[in-house]
C-alpha cells in the first residue's frame, strides 16, 4: 500500500491526511522515532504536571505513552476529522483525561498562554515543504499561534529532521522574538530498524524554543546545540554557526548510514569528531575497508589510535599508507584516529572510553552484536606533543611550532601551517644530551607537584638547542646527496661553492649545507618575513658572512638576477618552495617556478657545470608529465629520485653533463662525498648513509 503523496505540497492538504488515515486504518504511524527513542529528550524538557498541547497528533502512540507514565494533562489537535475520531474511540475508556480536538493549528481556539509545552513531532516538517510565499505565510501563522498559546517560560518542542530551510525558518522566527533557541540531537538506536516504516538516514533533532518575556531594546540572542554523546549544551555565537553545526551532524550520520550498508563508491571516507565543550575538531577519523579479509567473528572491525605527532607519516597520513596499515592489521574495516593539537588527552584508556560509543556507529554491516572492538596503537602509547608557539603570518596564515616525541624517545621540533595541518613544513631534531639534562632539571623542579604516575619523559622547553648535524626530512637528504653530481665530490669541502636556495622554512637545509661545506656561500630566498623569525627563534638558524637571507619573491629575485649586468653564476640552485593554492594538484613548487620562460632564467644564472635541484610534490599525473616535459626541454640531463613513503620526487637537472651516469657510478660519487663528510672531528650524524639517497635514482 503506497501512502506517499505525489508531491510534498500534499503534506499541507486536509484531503491528503483524511485519505491517509482512512487507508492506514488504526495502525499507528510514528514520524521520526518511537516513544522509547524520544523519551530521554521529552522527559528532559517536559514536566509531568505541565499542560501539554500536541499539534498534528495523527494516530501516533506518543501521547498515549506519555499519559501512561504520568503526563495526563495533554490536549491533542489535528486537521483530520478521521484521525481525531479514531483516537477518541481508542482512548475514551483507558485515558479519560486526555482530549482530542479537530482544529487547525494556524487558527487555534485556545486562549493566550494556555499551555506550558507545545509538542510537535514532524508537523513543522510536513507543513514547511518548500519556501514558496504561500507556504511561508502558513508557517508564520502556525508559529505565531504556537507563541500565542504558550506561557512565558514555556517550550515549543519540535521533533524534526532539521533540513536547512526548516532550521532557518524556525530558528529565525523565534530568535527574532527573543526566545532562547536550543537544538538537541535525539539519541536514537542504531541497532534497531523500522521494518514496517522507512528509517530516515538523517539524524533526528528536537528544537527546544523557550519563550522569554520581551525586553524592550534588548538584542540578546541565545543559540545552543546539545549533541547526543555529550549531553550538555554548547553556546554558539550565531544562527549561522548553529546551522553549520547541525549540517556537520547530518553529514556524519549520512556517512554512518552509508558505511553500515557498505555502499560502494564512497572512496576514502574521513570525518572530524569535535569537542563537546568548544566545538573544535578533537579527532580525525579515516575509514579504510579491506575487502580481501574473509569475514570472521574477531576480524570485523578495529580502531587504530595514531600517536600524537605521527599523523603526518606516510603510513598514517596518506590514503595508500592507511590501506597498507589496514591490510597488515587484517581487519575488514579499520578506523584510524588522529589526535588534534590544542586538545588535552588523558591517556589511551580515556580516549577509548570517549570514542567507544561513537566509533561503533562506523561498524560494518554483519558484525555480530556485542562484539568487542579492539583498539590498536603503536606500543599502546598516545605519544607526546607540546605546542611551543602559535602565531599568524600574513602570507602563510596560522602556524604552530610544536615538539613531538619520536619512536626512539628523541624530540623533534616542527613547523606546521594550519591550513595544511597534516604536512610538516620544517622539522629539526633536538639535541639529546641537553634534552636529558633539561628533563632532569624539570623533574627536580616539579617533583613536589608531579602526580605519582607522571611521565619521566618531560617535553623540552622553548630554548632547546637544535641538532644542526641532522636532517630530518628525507627529501632534504636527497637534495644534499645530489651535490655528489658536481665534479670531484671528494674535494667539495675545499671547493668554494655558490648556492641559491629558494624557500627557507625552518632553515634546516641551507644551515646544514653551510655547516657541512665550510667553503660554501649561500643565498637563501624567502617570501615570508615571518619565516625568517621562526627559523631564527625556533630552529637555530642564523645568518653569517657566508649565509644571507633575502626577503623576496623567488620569481622576482631570480628574474632580477637574470636581467642584471653582473649576472651571478651559482654552482647549485635548489627549489624547496611550496604552493599556497590547495586547489592545485601540485603542492610544491608553485607552477610559475617550472614555467618554461622562468626555467630559462634559472639556466642563465647556473654555472656551466652546475646542478639545479627541485623538490617536486605533484599528485596530478597529467600535470607532472607536463612539468617533466618542460624540464627535459630546458635541461639536457634529468635524474629523478622518488622519496620512499612520500609524494616527494627530487629532480637533479644538469646543463652540460660530461656523460650520463649509471646508478653504480652515482653511488660511487655519493660514497666519495660521504667519506669526506665523515672524516674524524667533523659533526656528521652517522645514523643515515648519504649514498642510500641515490640508490633509486633514474634518468627521466
Amino acid at each position: 500500500m503506497n501512502l506517499l503523496p505525489k508531491s510534498s505540497k500534499e503534506f499541507g492538504s486536509v484531503d491528503y491526511w483524511e485519505k491517509f488515515f482512512q487507508q492506514r486504518g488504526k495502525k499507528a504511524f510514528e514520524w521520526y522515532g518511537t516513544y522509547l527513542e524520544l523519551c530521554d529528550v521529552l522527559h528532559k524538557y517536559v514536566k509531568p504536571r505541565e499542560k501539554v498541547l500536541v499539534i498534528g497528533c495523527g494516530n501516533s502512540e506518543l501521547s498515549e505513552q506519555l499519559y501512561d507514565v504520568g503526563y495526563q494533562d495533554i490536549v491533542n489537535i489535528d486537521i483530520s476529522e478521521v484521525v481525531i475520531k479514531q483516537m477518541k474511540e481508542r482512548n475514551a475508556s483507558r485515558r479519560p483525561h486526555m482530549s482530542f480536538l479537530k482544529m487547525d493549528m494556524t487558527q487555534m481556539e485556545f486562549p493566550d498562554a494556555t499551555f506550558q509545552v507545545v509538542l510537535d513531532k514532524g508537523t513543522l516538517d510536513a507543513v514547511l515543504t518548500d519556501e514558496e510565499e504561500k507556504t511561508l505565510q502558513q508557517v508564520d501563522r502556525m508559529l505565531a499561534e504556537v507563541g500565542r498559546v504558550l506561557q512565558v517560560g514555556g517550550r515549543y518542542l519540535c521533533i524534526s529532521l532539521a533540513q536547512a530551510h526548516i532550521l532557518k525558518k524556525a530558528v529565525g522566527h523565534f530568535s527574532r522574538e527573543g526566545w532562547m533557541v536550543r537544538v538537541h540531537q535525539v539519541a536514537t538506536s542504531q541497532d534497531q530498524a523500522f521494518e514496517a516504516e522507512p528509517r530516515f538516514p538523517l539524524p533526528v533533532f528536537a528544537f527546544v524554543m523557550t519563550k522569554f518575556r520581551p525586553v524592550p531594546g534588548s538584542a540578546l540572542q541565545i543559540f545552543e546545540l546539545c549533541t547526543q554523546e555529550q549531553g550538555k549544551p554548547v553556546r554558539l555565537e550565531s544562527a549561522d554557526r548553529l546551522a553549520e553545526a547541525v549540517r556537520e551532524r547530518q553529514h556524519y550520520a549520512w556517512l554512518c548510514s552509508q558505511l553500515r550498508l557498505c555502499k560502494a563508491g564512497l572512496g576514502s571516507v574521513s570525518l572530524d569528531l569535535c569537542s563537546g565543550d568548544t566545538g573544535e575538531p578533537r579527532y580525525t577519523l579515516h575509514v579504510v575497508d579491506n575487502p580481501t579479509v574473509k569475514p570472521s567473528r574477531d576480524r570485523h572491525f578495529a580502531i587504530f589510535i595514531i600517536p600524537q605527532g605521527r599523523e603526518t607519516e606516510w603510513l598514517f597520513g596518506m590514503e595508500e599508507g592507511r590501506k597498507q596499515l589496514a591490510a597488515s592489521a587484517g581487519f575488514r574495516r579499520l578506523v584510524t584516529v588522529a589526535l588534534h593539537r590544542g586538545q588535552r588527552y588523558d591517556g589511551m584508556e580515556s580516549i577509548q572510553t570517549e570514542l567507544s560509543a561513537r566509533v561503533m556507529e562506523l561498524a560494518p554491516a554483519g558484525m555480530p552484536p556485542q562484539q568487542q572492538v579492539p583498539f590498536l596503537s603503536v606500543g599502546g602509547d598516545i605519544g607526546v606533543r607540546t605546542v611551543q608557539h602559535q602565531d599568524h603570518s600574513a602570507l602563510s596564515g596560522d602556524y604552530v611550532i610544536e615538539d613531538v616525541q619520536g619512536e626512539d624517545r628523541r624530540y623533534f621540533r616542527r613547523l606546521i601551517f594550519l591550513s595544511n595541518r597534516n604536512v610538516v613544513q620544517s622539522e629539526a631534531r633536538l639535541l639529546k644530551d641537553v634534552s636529558h639534562r633539561a628533563q632532569k632539571k624539570q623533574k627536580k623542579d616539579k617533583k613536589k607537584h608531579r602526580p605519582a604516575d607522571a611521565s619521566e619523559d618531560l617535553p623540552p622547553g622553548p630554548g632547546q638547542p637544535i641538532d644542526k648535524s641532522y636532517l630530518c626530512c628525507e627529501h632534504h637528504k636527497a637534495m644534499v646527496a645530489g651535490l655528489a653530481l658536481l665534479r670531484n665530490p671528494e674535494l667539495l669541502l675545499e671547493t668554494p661553492l655558490a648556492l641559491l636556495v629558494v624557500g627557507l622554512g625552518g632553515g634546516s637545509l641551507p644551515l646544514f649545507i653551510h655547516d657541512q661545506f665550510p667553503k660554501s656561500r649561500i643565498d637563501a630566498v624567502e617570501i615570508d618575513p615571518s619565516m625568517l623569525d621562526v627559523a631564527t627563534q625556533w630552529f637555530g638558524f642564523s645568518q653569517s658572512d657566508r649565509m644571507k637571507v633575502h626577503i623576496a619573491d623567488g620569481l622576482d629575485y631570480i628574474a632580477s638576477l637574470a636581467g642584471g649586468e653582473a649576472r651571478p653564476h651559482y654552482d647549485v640552485i635548489m627549489f624547496d618552495v611550496d604552493s599556497k593554492d590547495p586547489t592545485l594538484g601540485m603542492s610544491c613548487p608553485p607552477p610559475a617556478f617550472v614555467d618554461q620562460l622562468f626555467l630559462q632564467k634559472v639556466k642563465s644564472i647556473l654555472s656551466h657545470e652546475g646542478i639545479f635541484i627541485l623538490n617536486l610534490v605533484c599528485r596530478d599525473l597529467g600535470l607532472k608529465d607536463s612539468v617533466l616535459a618542460g624540464l627535459r626541454e630546458a635541461f639536457p640531463l634529468l635524474y629523478m629520485r622518488r622519496i620512499e613513503g612520500e609524494v616527494n620526487e627530487i629532480l637533479f637537472c644538469q646543463l652540460h653533463p660530461e656523460q650520463k651516469l649509471a646508478t653504480a657510478e652515482l653511488l660511487e660519487m655519493a660514497q666519495a662525498l660521504e667519506r669526506t663528510l665523515r672524516k674524524p672531528g667533523r659533526a656528521w650524524d652517522d645514523t643515515y648513509v648519504l649514498s642510500d639517497m641515490l640508490k633509486t635514482v633514474k634518468i627521466v
